[in-house]
């Protein structure tokens, strides 16, 4: 199997417009406003799916399988207490008499009605999201009888789904969500296909010779391997126990990359980096965790916000050896040179932060490959997000020279440039 940019191209336009009928059909059935929020293409193994699903909420879903132009499942999950949200204003929208007698406010439990009514919802959504797929590819695509769902693991919605990844294998996942205005209902929306339907698409859609799957997969493995070298190499220079976090490799456009991006100061670094592939590389902080770092690096009483010249100092030079690690271990594997800038101090707030790099990279390209890393912790805060941004022709080329059994033998050595504090 076979993919480049221009099929996932068409993949995220097929998402966008599917989700965008979505939420015209839940504005005209439930009479609030919606917005669409982020769609992703994930790639995602199936322990980062489970792990999804194990936040300790109760969740209820409704799937339906597809025939067609695509086959395999379709998932719109809600947590519990949103779906209750949604089918107490359905219902009220429904007899507005009732809800002032207090029939069918304050919903707390799924009985035959209110199970029926978050059914409707979700097959409404789903087919909304199906009807703009089959738009965009100008083909037919069936859909089965809705099934509610619920539990609080991902067992109950994708355990008896034979399309559903094993803990180990990396599948193409479809997610969108869409939120109403001013409440705090949302849901997601999952695309499980069949890999021999998502074959033909791809094969279809193809405008490149393309990239074979498993090579996909063996870069997904080297950016976790460049993860664990960042979390080591914090480890060490800070003194805080740190660790990867679940992580996973986006395909998204490039303006919705800021749209990712938490709306709060963040305090960082930026890197370009050149070679094979080229790119640019950011390391994120909240400011809390940020000055954290400062704490720890620099041992003695710094400027009250932290950020003067001594803590700037301390988070570029984090940031230079984390980039090291990073893009050697790339450099290894790939059995090629990628140099990297001295880093560029962030100090920003949500969307301001990345939309510098995201500017030069939209010169060239529409779309991106996201390596999405969080570095944790343990105990103290020291959350880090890691945006590695390849440019996607040079991707191409590295990943078609790319030898997969090469990964796991090859040593991560970094070599780590003196930073500029001028």
């Amino acid at each position: 199997m076979k993919l480049d940019v221009n099929a996932l191209g068409t993949f995220y336009r097929m998402a966008r417009e599917g989700a965008g009928l979505a939420a015209g059909r839940l504005t005209h059935m439930l009479g609030v406003e919606t917005q669409l929020g982020v769609t992703k293409l994930n790639f995602m193994r199936g322990q980062e799916i489970r792990h999804d699903f194990e936040d300790s909420t109760e969740k209820v879903g409704v799937r339906v399988k597809l025939t067609g132009a695509i086959e395999g499942y379709s998932i719109v999950v809600f947590e519990r207490e949103s779906a209750l949200r949604v089918v107490e204003t359905l219902l009220a929208e429904a007899d507005p008499d009732a809800a002032v007698e207090g029939d069918v406010t304050d919903v707390d439990e799924f009985d035959e009605m209110t199970e029926s009514a978050a059914t409707e919802v979700g097959h409404i959504m789903n087919s909304g999201f199906i009807d703009g797929w089959a738009d965009v590819l100008e083909a037919v695509i069936d859909v089965s009888t809705p099934e509610f769902v619920e539990g609080q693991t991902a067992e109950p919605f994708f355990g008896d789904i034979e399309e559903a990844p094993s803990d180990d294998d990396l599948a193409l996942l479809f997610q969108s969500r869409i939120e109403t205005v001013g409440t705090e209902v949302g849901f997601n929306h999952y695309l499980l296909p069949k890999r021999e339907s998502m074959s033909r698409l791809l094969e279809r859609l193809r405008t490149s010779d393309g990239i074979e799957y498993d090579k996909l997969e063996g870069f997904d493995r080297m950016a976790e391997r460049g993860a664990e070298e960042v979390a080591e190499t914090a480890t060490t220079l800070t003194g805080i126990d740190t660790s990867v976090e679940i992580r996973r490799l986006n395909f998204v456009s490039l303006e919705a990359i800021p749209e990712q991006v938490a709306n709060e100061t963040l305090v960082g670094t930026a890197f370009e980096f050149d070679g094979m592939p080229s790119g640019y590389l950011l390391f994120l902080f909240d400011e809390e965790s940020a000055q954290e770092i400062v704490d720890a690096m620099v041992p003695m009483e710094v400027d009250e916000d932290g950020f003067g010249e001594m803590g700037t100092s301390a988070i570029k030079e984090l940031g230079n050896i984390m980039a090291s690690g990073f893009l050697d271990g790339w450099a290894n594997v790939l059995d090629t040179t990628i140099d990297h800038s001295t880093p560029e101090f962030i100090h920003d707030i949500g969307a301001a932060a990345v939309d510098p790099v995201i500017i030069q990279l939209g010169e060239n390209q529409d779309f991106a490959f996201v390596f999405d890393t969080v570095v944790v912790a343990d105990g103290r805060e020291f959350d880090c997000q890691v945006y590695a941004i390849p440019d996607e022709s040079d991707l191409e080329r590295a990943l078609n020279n790319l030898e997969v059994d090469r990964i796991e033998e090859t040593p991560t050595t970094a070599e780590f440039q003196e930073v500029d504090n001028t």
